[in-house]
Parts: structure tokens; C-alpha cells; sequence
């Protein structure tokens, strides 16, 4: 009888919190570690989304302008995220299927060589990516935060200090995958991006400090 035709895979966006839950506790190579760094930025972006749209009206009229735009940026950023969480879910797939080419010959053992190297490339560009988005991210909570409605001022340190686990939890899956890159540019540009981390985060930090800070008058 022919083999079953492998299952596509849902998307991350179509999944319940339940069902992602429970296939990231599983023994399987994918989600892990880089999907849940891009469903924290998911997460912080859609923070930021809801303390926009409580951001309207004509109390907030004289920044009607970086609210509306804070709004839809945050919304693409979700929705971007959401395809870096799957997009990274493929790739480590990629990198455990490379792993299983035959290595009988030289040739073969060659080919599998190539095969691995080329696979943690593209491992590592999806967390790549999630450190950029995050970066984004922590920049669009410190324009809001002066600017948003104070009822929901929390969300937004709740927002940035997602988007600093995004980063940080998007680093170590890039750092996993530098040591078996070739490419020497592709390596030192995934390095760069891994290095950015350190500001990311200290930039968050601070949207948090501050927003402690008020509400503790």
C-alpha cells in the first residue's frame, strides 16, 4: 500500500493555546524554544495593539497620528510573528531531516555535510528575524507609553518585557546553530544579530522601570 501523505502542519495562528501547549511538552523536534520566542513577540505586539486602540478619542486626539500608526504596525508585527513561530518549526524540521541523510560514502558523507550546514542557516533566520521584530517592538512601547491611556499603562511594560523574552529566548536559538554554519557572512550577520540582544533588552527594562515608577505614586 502507498505510504500516507505526511500532514501539513496547522498554523501556529489556527492552533489552540491547549493544542500548541501540549505538542511543545511532547518528545518532538518542533515547536520549541524558537516558536515560543516568536509567540512572545506575537504576544507583546498584541499588548501594544490593545493599549493603542484604548488610546483613541478626543481625549488622545493630539496624538491620534502615532496612535493610528502604532496600531497597525503592531498588528503587522503579530501577524508576522506568528509566521516566524511556523516558519522556525520548518526549519529545525529541515536540520532533523538533514541529520538523517545517509553518510555511507564519501559522497554521501559529503552531501549530508553540506545538507546540515545549509539547514542551520535557515534554523537560525527565523530567531534571527524574532530579535528584529522585538527590537521593533520595545521602540513602539517607548513611543506609547507617554502618549497612552494610563488605565492600561501596565499592558505596555507587559509588552516589553515579552518582547524581551522574545529576544533573549530568539539569542540562544541563534547561538545553537553558529557553530555549524560555513557561510562565514551568513554566520557573522546571524552573530550580529544575536549581539543586539544585550540593548533590546535594556531598553526594555526600562519602558518597565518606568512604568513601575508611576504606578507606585
Amino acid at each position: 500500500m502507498p505510504d500516507h501523505p505526511p500532514e501539513t502542519p496547522v498554523p501556529l495562528r489556527d492552533e489552540t493555546i491547549g493544542d500548541f501547549l501540549d505538542q511543545l511538552a511532547d518528545r518532538v523536534p518542533a515547536p520549541g524554544g524558537g516558536a515560543s520566542a516568536a509567540l512572545h513577540a506575537a504576544q507583546a505586539a498584541a499588548l501594544l495593539s490593545m493599549v493603542a486602540r484604548y488610546s483613541t478619542g478626543e481625549k488622545y486626539a493630539a496624538h491620534a497620528a502615532v496612535i493610528e500608526r502604532i496600531t497597525a504596525e503592531s498588528d503587522g508585527l503579530r501577524a508576522r510573528a506568528l509566521q516566524l513561530a511556523d516558519e522556525d518549526a520548518a526549519a529545525f524540521t529541515a536540520v532533523t531531516d538533514a541529520y538523517r541523510l545517509p553518510g555511507g560514502t564519501e559522497d554521501d558523507k559529503a552531501a549530508r555535510s553540506a545538507a546540515i550546514a545549509a539547514a542551520l542557516t535557515g534554523a537560525a533566520r527565523p530567531p534571527a528575524e524574532v530579535v528584529g521584530v522585538a527590537r521593533v517592538l520595545v521602540a513602539l512601547a517607548e513611543e506609547l507609553l507617554p502618549v497612552g491611556n494610563r488605565n492600561v499603562v501596565t499592558d505596555v511594560a507587559a509588552a516589553a518585557e515579552a518582547a524581551r523574552a522574545a529576544a533573549t529566548t530568539a539569542r540562544v536559538n541563534i547561538e545553537i546553530n553558529l557553530g555549524g554554519i560555513r557561510d562565514e557572512d551568513a554566520r557573522a550577520a546571524l552573530a550580529a544579530d544575536a549581539a543586539r540582544v544585550d540593548e533590546v533588552a535594556a531598553r526594555a527594562e526600562q519602558v518597565t522601570a518606568a512604568v513601575r515608577k508611576e504606578i507606585s505614586r
